[in-house]
């Protein structure tokens, strides 16, 4: 085109339906562009979603799987619980025994029986198993220990303090098996 065809357009006059498809044009070019936008920001608010889905269900499984791993190695503690409470009276029964047999003039038949009450004792004790280690003058401690009576304290320095322990008490890992018996002064 040269220079008097383009003053030509320019200077003629547009007809209304011509303005009219130029308009319509225009409108619908830009919502089409407007119609791709929206796709595309819907695409993107779906992908999002599900990005956050797919996080929030990863990070469910991850403490799914700590949860499962910290019960099993909980579990691992605490299987032979049974098995050990059914032997503690065998424990008490070996201490009364080496209580008499200390008593007594055959010193054979004590380290006899010391022997087996230690190997036992070990073997539980590589299981897990620990004494939970109350002694006479200790505080009394609710939490720990099982009161079975009160007596008059000998002296003021053993009021609410354990003054005999009749039977021992047991741990399994952290757990208390079986709380100490213990008489408290009063």
């Amino acid at each position: 085109m040269g220079k008097k065809d383009k003053a030509k357009e320019v200077n003629e006059p547009i007809s209304e339906e011509q303005m009219n498809i130029d308009i319509e044009n225009g409108q619908e070019g830009a919502s089409k562009e407007e119609q791709n936008l929206s796709v595309e920001e819907k695409l993107q608010e779906e992908l999002a979603k599900e990005k956050d889905k797919f996080l929030r269900l990863f990070a469910e499984f991850e403490n799914y799987k700590r949860r499962t791993s910290k019960e099993r190695m909980d579990l691992f503690k605490t299987a032979g619980q049974e098995v050990i409470v059914s032997l503690l009276p065998v424990l008490d029964d070996f201490e009364r025994a080496l209580k008499e047999l200390s008593k007594s003039e055959d010193k054979e038949m004590f380290k006899g029986v010391e022997l087996i009450n230690g190997k036992l004792r070990e073997t539980l004790k590589s299981k897990g198993m620990e004494d939970v280690g109350t002694k006479e003058g200790d505080t009394f401690d609710a939490e720990i220990h099982d009161a079975i009576t009160q007596i008059p304290a000998p002296n003021k320095k053993l009021k609410g303090k354990i003054i005999d322990v009749v039977e021992r008490g047991y741990k399994l890992g952290d757990r208390i098996i079986r709380h100490p018996k213990v008489v408290v002064g009063n």
